[in-house]
């Protein structure tokens, strides 16, 4: 019975939702990370960056750490959270997806929140070092959505694999955007969107017998997106299709590795779907803790410390 009492309680200002998201995604000064860049190359003729970070001392236990919707690995969550693995005897590797690492990806494809096709890769790649004993997946947002649709889809983890954490994530696609497009959410949803919007017109020069104007103008809410680039792009016939066959939620009852589900319940980004409290309290492997408090990835204790960070330290150190 995997469901997990919080012991998150922030002071005063971080109780409300929208304050600690805004606060930790803007004004929380970023820990400093040193973050060394390897960049990949993919079998489709396309490429990966991932900024690695090490412990002091050699370690044989490796964290990938996978970023939300139009983040990187130099975003505060991201390097927060490293911070704290390297500090306790974990080396990092911070994947940013696809067109994410300062540089678009050379594909018309790129990546989403289902694509696991990459963090396999970076699996097997890291496991070809054979240099680690121990590797964790921890994922935010997007990130963590991967990571749960990662351990169930697969037939067999790599036995290195022994953990995994996913951090506010939308387990269920399409009633999470629908929570996300309400109207208080509407300073994320047009962030979102501008930062899509752009990325997409650096895109048109290079396809465009797949991209244009006429599509570009049309581009005004995450559900016109997914309709006319993520689904067409990555094969799938519209975005509802999308949403159902990419959503982890449907995975998380064949999950074998032990994995932290970490989701507030006053994130806005989240829909009721997002907090499987049956499938927890049936699972010996899917430890689900929901904190009243702690927004959208914003889980404050001190600028120097996140809930999240801690939690997600504690839960890949313990033995199960």
């Amino acid at each position: 019975m995997p469901l997990v009492k919080s012991n998150h309680k922030p002071t005063f200002l971080f109780k409300n939702g929208h304050f600690s998201t805004i606060y930790s995604a803007k004004l929380r000064p970023v820990p400093k990370l040193l973050q060394e860049r390897e960049q990949l190359q993919l079998p489709d003729s396309d490429f990966l960056d991932i900024d690695w970070s090490f412990s002091q001392n050699p370690s044989k236990k490796v964290a990938i750490l996978l970023h939300g919707l139009e983040g990187n690995a130099q975003r505060v969550y991201m390097t927060g959270q490293g911070k704290v693995l390297v500090e306790n005897g974990w080396d990092v590797a911070s994947m940013n997806h696809r067109g994410c690492g300062g540089e678009d990806n050379l594909l018309y494809e790129s990546y989403n929140s289902g694509r696991t096709y990459d963090l396999e890769f970076l699996v097997e790649f890291i496991l070809n070092k054979d240099r680690y004993d121990e590797i964790t997946i921890i994922g935010f947002s997007l990130g963590g959505n991967l990571v749960l649709k990662y351990l169930g889809e697969c037939d067999t983890v790599p036995k290195q694999l022994k953990k995994g954490v996913a951090v506010s994530s939308p387990l269920q696609l399409d009633s999470s955007l629908e929570s996300l497009v309400k109207r208080e959410n509407w300073i994320y949803n047009k962030t979102f969107i501008n930062d899509l919007r752009k990325k997409y017109k650096r895109k048109m020069p290079r396809f465009p017998e797949k991209m244009n104007l006429a599509d570009y103008k049309q581009i005004t809410s995450l559900l016109a997106f997914d309709n006319l680039y993520t689904a067409p792009a990555h094969r799938f016939a519209d975005a509802h299709d999308y949403y159902k066959k990419s959503s982890s939620l449907q995975f998380l009852p064949n999950i074998k590795t032990p994995v932290l589900i970490l989701n507030a319940m006053n994130d806005s980004f989240l829909s009721k779907d997002c907090y499987p409290t049956e499938i927890a309290s049936e699972s010996k492997n899917i430890f689900l803790e929901t904190p009243e408090y702690g927004g959208h990835v914003g889980f404050h204790i001190t600028n120097k410390l996140y809930y999240s960070e801690k939690r997600a330290l504690e839960f890949i150190n313990q033995k199960y």
